[in-house]
């Protein structure tokens, strides 16, 4: 990993795949936090997006979580019950503390996150690109949150709080949009209304000149379902906290990891299929 400005270039046999930026200067209400971006392809076509105008808190490709324990670690508005989604000052900030391990194909990070009360949670992410073929590579995402308040937290979304449909929270990339919505497709269903809030092994998403196929690798990772969207904005996550609040006790930590294979190309089913096996074994 080579090092511009204390901007992390993450590489995939020697190309450059991935830029990391660890102390983004922005907003507070955009709930400041490393992110990675570009992501691009072996060829070099962007997959990722950084403050969209249609959504200016979606940074690239990161972990993000609307409400721990009522601070928005997402940015943007917050969604109130019986009220809608409302600007509130709130936010928290993820804030880098160091790397642990720094090789070209990846990292070890370790990360607070912080609202106005002080230290909510202690992440450690570790991050790896693999390459799986000419056109292809992986991207392996592991984030683990330690509650290191004295006090119990949890972690909800927009769905715990009342409404329906928008459990995003944790993993999440956003990608390219173009102007044509992406294919998004799993095993057995196909479409965003097929696929979102879906459970499933493996997820692709389909643009023009690229694919990006998601699997959860631990057991509690696919338990989680998929947040979809693609005629909105295109993105993907895996959704902490779909229909209850996850508790996390003092001390007690969460974790979850997500591989993405990144390819050239539209793939089928079965080409998505077979890219993700070779890296996830599944």
């Amino acid at each position: 990993m080579t090092t511009t400005n204390d901007t992390p270039v993450l590489r995939v046999a020697g190309r450059p795949v991935g830029r990391y930026v660890t102390r983004p200067e922005l907003p507070a209400r955009l709930s400041p936090r490393p992110y990675l971006h570009p992501v691009t392809t072996l060829a070099g076509t962007a997959v990722t997006e950084l403050s969209p105008a249609d959504h200016t808190h979606h940074l690239g490709v990161g972990v993000a979580v609307p409400d721990v324990e009522g601070h928005n670690f997402w940015g943007g508005r917050t969604y109130v019950r019986d009220q809608g989604p409302t600007e509130l000052d709130n936010h928290g900030a993820q804030r880098h503390t160091t790397f642990q391990l720094r090789d070209p194909d990846g990292f070890v990070e370790e990360l607070r996150w912080v609202a106005a009360g002080g230290e909510l949670l202690r992440e450690r992410r570790t991050v790896a690109a693999t390459e799986l073929t000419d056109a292809a590579w992986a991207l392996d995402f592991t984030f683990s949150l330690t509650n290191v308040t004295p006090h119990p937290l949890s972690i909800g979304s927009p769905a715990t709080n009342g409404r329906p449909g928008a459990a995003y929270g944790g993993f999440f990339w956003r990608a390219r949009k173009e102007r044509e919505a992406p294919r998004v497709f799993t095993a057995g269903t196909e479409g965003e209304d097929e696929v979102h809030g879906a459970r499933a092994d493996w997820l692709a998403m389909a643009g023009s000149t690229w694919t990006l196929v998601f699997a959860g690798v631990t057991e509690q990772t696919r338990r989680d379902p998929w947040f979809v969207r693609t005629t909105e904005y295109p993105g993907v996550g895996s959704s902490l906290a779909h229909d209850r609040r996850v508790p996390i006790e003092p001390g007690d930590t969460v974790v979850r990891r997500i591989v993405t294979v990144v390819a050239d190309g539209h793939l089928d089913r079965p080409g998505a299929a077979a890219l993700i096996r070779k890296a996830v074994n599944l």
